[in-house]
């Protein structure tokens, strides 16, 4: 049986294991196995769930764009987004790679087993913050937070809460966990089906055969 980590990454730790010579902590200040490896990515100054493995097959299924394994962050963002504009996150926002994938989002309170981050988020006294659970199932560069600023609420802070059914639970920041993998934690990848092709295109194709 496939094992998998569970890490609660901190604010300002690199998603990899080699020094980038700039001393940023990274996986290994926090993670002593040796040949595991991030299957997916969070960027350093984001926080929250990062899955780890080993096996070389697991991390591709987990990575596989043909999964799309839903990932739910919570978001503290500046102001109070109103209906409009949580409708925006959940029908798809326009960025300049493109249209979002249809999302889920709602408006929740601050998340009862939140840390304190280090350094703490910078506020501006006058605009108050609200937080948002936003599921998505693609991973557009730094996507989450050029969606809240694109219907008008920046992100001040973005946790990983979720990807697929493995969570946050019970994991302290900068902790991690080792679990078993069972079969039916992925579903299997659904092979693309083949373009249709007309009766009447056939019959070109074969018809130039025969000539």
């Amino acid at each position: 049986m496939s094992k998998i980590i569970l890490f609660n990454k901190p604010f300002n730790v690199l998603c990899q294991f080699s020094d980038d010579g700039i001393a940023h902590k990274t996986l290994a200040d926090y993670i002593n196995i040796p040949n595991v490896y991030a299957a997916g990515r969070l960027d350093k100054d984001s926080e929250g769930l990062l899955l780890l493995t080993g096996d070389g097959k697991l991390q591709a299924r987990i990575a596989h764009p043909k999964f799309k394994l839903p990932k739910t962050y919570w978001v503290q963002v500046e102001g109070v987004p109103d209906e409009v504009a949580l409708d925006k996150l959940r029908n798809g926002v326009v960025l300049k790679d493109g249209k979002t994938l249809p999302a889920q989002a709602r408006l929740i309170s601050e998340p009862d087993i939140l840390w304190e981050r280090t350094p703490p988020v910078r506020f501006r006294a006058k605009i108050p913050t609200s937080w948002i659970e936003l599921s998505i199932k693609e991973g557009k560069n730094r996507q989450v937070r050029r969606m809240t600023a694109a219907v008008g609420f920046p992100t001040l802070r973005l946790i990983r809460y979720a990807i697929g059914p493995w969570t946050l639970d019970g994991i302290a920041n900068g902790d991690w966990v080792e679990k078993d993998v069972s079969p039916d934690d992925l579903p299997e990848i659904k092979a693309s089906p083949r373009p249709y092709k007309s009766k009447q295109r056939t019959r070109k194709k074969l018809h130039r055969k025969q000539t």
